[in-house]
């Protein structure tokens, strides 16, 4: 028996829910070949995997790398964790499909959330800015075989809408849902893994249920996957929404970072269930979140998606009754991204007005004129502490959750979830706090995630499929990320394999970029 890469001696978490049992895993190409006990098999690499257990990789079904996932301090980061697939086109924001204008819009308005768009460096070529038009098929092309890890892309609504519609608050004319539709149809032709939504971003909040519901329509098994209307407290009206647009469509739902108080969220998610909506969510085990400032701080009546409006709006004497109201929103805010004023990353609004020598609300804005609306922000949550942290662990332990990190990488002080949530799963959730077992731990970030955006040949080990494998020590592997360093990596993942080729060994990237364009 003669393989190109032989995995011996640990021991397996395949993916099904089984528990751990003792097997070597021979890749042949970019398959898995065999699983079992393959004493005297050669193999032109050899890892040696004992005391380590052997998993399929892991797929962040959030993440914001759509840009970020060409820098291989990204890509290094992820691996450390075992992730060996990006979900990418979230919250209805990103570069394809449009025009130039549609492009240049998205790269800006999700400037602190995508990071500037960059193609990839293939044969030694420097990166080149996505430019418009753009399709699907061009933007999965650029990540195919360029970068370490797989992508999946998502079809983001608002995007599609902008390029339609532009920055218009109305509801879509019949012809212009018309044009949206053969988008959508377009995407997913060129190999979307399904239909996204940001309804608290712009210009998706100005979308109804039933043109949602529209577009959701050619998706088949695909999932519409959703940051809702209303989280927290009123996850209801979201969640309301959310069965509305599949009782319409017919689709799958996959609803986004679903974070708040799980007496109020569970119910929610049960009676989805009770009604057979095909539901699944994703969280991430922190209790603060990330976004752009502007969504945190400017009312409904500010048109964030035409940002010359907007600035003249904030610049002038319109808001000066609303500024007052945040009085006790500037506290939870730390400046995460700030071009042009780097000096103020990492420090409250309230320090970074200190030191400014103004008050929050003038520092505030101050910060998104100078950044034309880039800014971003990690802020707390109202229900910090305990409560907070037990709802946490309540909602992953539900069978529908699936794992997502939320991973944003711009700026000089991001969330840590990026760097750490997937290791944090393992270490914190599993190891210390027994929410899953090891076996449960893989069906919740691999297999379960793998299934939901239609990727049939991953999230498995299993002879045949893709050769997506994570190796990593139970005792070792945790997050080190924090809020304070942000970008520090985790630990006890040294060994990764992307199509059957090593990415990362011993903890650091191999050079080698073999992750696929999954569905291009």
């Amino acid at each position: 028996m003669r393989f190109d890469v032989v995995i011996s001696g640990g021991r397996v978490l395949d993916g099904t829910g089984a528990p751990p049992y003792r097997a070597d895993v021979a890749i042949a190409g970019d398959r898995i070949a065999a699983v079992g006990r393959l004493d005297g098999a050669q193999a032109e690499t050899v890892v040696d995997a004992a005391g380590r257990f052997v998993a399929p990789g892991f797929v962040d079904c959030h993440a914001h790398g759509d840009a970020a996932v060409f820098d291989p301090a990204v890509q290094r980061a992820a691996l450390r964790q075992g992730v060996t697939t990006f979900v990418l086109g979230q919250d209805g924001v990103s570069f394809a499909p449009g025009s130039a204008e549609t492009v240049a819009y998205a790269s800006r308005y999700f400037a602190a959330v995508n990071g500037p768009p960059a193609t990839s460096a293939r044969s030694g070529e420097h990166p080149q800015p996505f430019d418009g038009p753009l399709s699907v098929g061009e933007l999965l092309g650029s990540y195919d075989r360029a970068v370490a890890l797989n992508t999946a892309y998502l079809l983001p609504h608002g995007t599609i809408r902008y390029d339609v519609m532009g920055p218009s608050p109305d509801p879509a004319t019949p012809d212009e849902l018309a044009a949206m539709l053969r988008h959508v149809e377009r995407g997913l032709s060129e190999g979307a893994a399904g239909l996204s939504s940001g309804l608290e971003y712009l210009p998706g909040r100005y979308a109804t249920a039933e043109e949602l519901a529209a577009l959701c329509a050619p998706l088949g098994d695909l999932p519409y996957v959703t940051h809702m209307r209303a989280y927290g407290a009123r996850a209801g009206v979201g969640m309301a929404e959310v069965m509305d647009i599949a009782g319409r469509s017919g689709a799958p739902v996959h609803v986004s970072h679903l974070h708040g108080p799980a007496d109020v969220l569970l119910p929610l998610v049960e009676k989805a269930l009770a009604r057979d909506v095909d539901l699944t969510f994703d969280t991430y085990p922190y209790l603060r979140g990330s976004t752009i400032l502007a969504m945190m701080v400017l009312p409904p009546s500010v048109p964030g998606a035409d940002t010359g409006r907007a600035l003249k709006m904030i610049a002038s004497e319109e808001l000066d009754d609303w500024w007052p109201t945040l009085a006790e929103t500037w506290p939870r805010l730390t400046v995460s991204h700030a071009p042009g004023m780097e000096w103020a990353e990492g420090l409250t609004i309230v320090a970074a007005a200190e030191q400014a020598d103004m008050e929050p609300a003038e520092f505030c804005r101050r910060l998104l004129t100078e950044t034309r609306l880039t800014a971003g922000v990690v802020f707390a949550r109202p229900d910090e502490g305990p409560e907070g942290e037990e709802s946490v662990r309540r909602m992953l332990r539900h069978p529908s959750h699936t794992g997502g990190s939320d991973g944003i990488y711009v700026g000089g002080h991001p969330h840590p979830r990026g760097f750490g949530a997937f290791a944090r799963f393992l270490g914190r959730h599993v190891r210390e706090l027994g929410d899953w077992t090891w076996e449960q731990a893989v069906v919740h970030l691999a297999s379960h995630p793998a299934r939901r955006f239609g990727l049939a040949d991953r999230g498995l080990v299993r002879a045949g499929l893709a050769a997506d494998v994570a190796v990593f020590d139970p005792a070792e592997v945790g997050d080190r990320a924090t809020y304070a360093a942000p970008r520090t990596l985790a630990t006890g993942v040294d060994d990764v394999l992307v199509s059957g080729v090593r990415v990362l060994a011993g903890g650091e990237l191999t050079g080698a970029t073999p992750g696929r364009a999954l569905g291009a």
